[in-house]
């Protein structure tokens, strides 16, 4: 069984400039064989996985600043490519409407993969091949095998998930079974007459955001400074999205994980 751990990085500013370099790179990559790809697509000899694999040593000939990131999540950039590939022919074939893959913008491109080796722990210190240590919440410990890390670029702040193999432990069998129904006034009630309330966190934070968005529209330059806001309210604006974001995904998961483990059968 393959478990997901997120973590919460906080590199130095060398560190994070090395990060976003390498973001950068890979950004560059995508765009690169997707170009390739669509050439190749008008021609009698259209590029495969493989091929595209082939292409990243000449790639580094051509553009040196490849060889500060790490080989093997270069080759993750091509695997994510035709990934996204075959998801789109899948819904062709299932009769849905689909348009082209886009290249990727400034900024677009958020993860960094490494998978099975280039990367290291020590305690609460994750290292990683061409970027350097890096320090990190270690808020749970890590049990089991790690078979990758993804680096992720969440904001401005950076993250680990680590993709780690367990062994499966099922749940003790029982008698227990139990209806769950989406509620009205309160978020789901089950069959044992329990009722989960509703966080409604953009209710709780919708007046702040309007605030923060006001603020946002009227923000114009510092004539003592000559820099603009707009910048610093737009983080704290991505903050608040954030984090109402994180409440939404966070209140199913918990009602649904704490009802799995109590009963059999839902």
């Amino acid at each position: 069984m393959i478990q997901s751990y997120k973590y919460r990085l906080y590199p130095d500013r060398n560190t994070e400039a090395r990060l976003a370099g390498a973001l950068e790179q890979c950004r560059w990559l995508y765009n690169r064989l997707l170009e390739e790809i669509e050439k190749s697509n008008k021609t009698d000899n259209p590029l495969r996985m493989y091929d595209c694999h082939n292409l990243i040593p000449a790639l580094k000939e051509e553009r040196p600043e490849l060889k500060t990131v790490y080989s093997k999540a270069l080759q993750m950039v091509s695997q994510i490519l035709w990934g996204n590939i075959r998801g789109l022919n899948e819904l062709r074939k299932n009769g849905r409407k689909t348009g082209r893959i886009r290249f990727k913008g400034q900024g677009w491109y958020k993860t960094l993969n490494y998978n099975q080796s280039g990367f290291s722990v020590k305690g609460d210190v994750l290292t990683l091949s061409k970027i350097g240590p890096v320090k990190m919440n270690l808020h749970r410990p890590i049990s089991g095998k790690v078979k990758g890390v993804i680096i992720k670029r969440e904001d401005r702040c950076w993250y680990a998930i680590f993709q780690i193999e367990t062994p499966g432990q099922p749940l003790p069998k029982n008698d227990k079974a139990v209806g769950i129904d989406v509620g009205i006034r309160a978020f789901a009630a089950d069959s044992d007459c329990n009722s989960f309330e509703n966080q409604k966190p953009l209710a709780r934070k919708l007046e702040s955001i309007k605030k923060a968005q006001k603020k946002l529209s009227r923000s114009k330059e510092d004539r003592r400074t000559g820099k603009s806001r707009r910048e610093s309210l737009r983080n704290f604006m991505r903050r608040y999205i954030i984090s109402v974001t994180t409440s939404c995904t966070n209140c199913p998961g918990t009602i649904s994980t704490a009802t799995g483990r109590s009963v059999w059968k839902i």
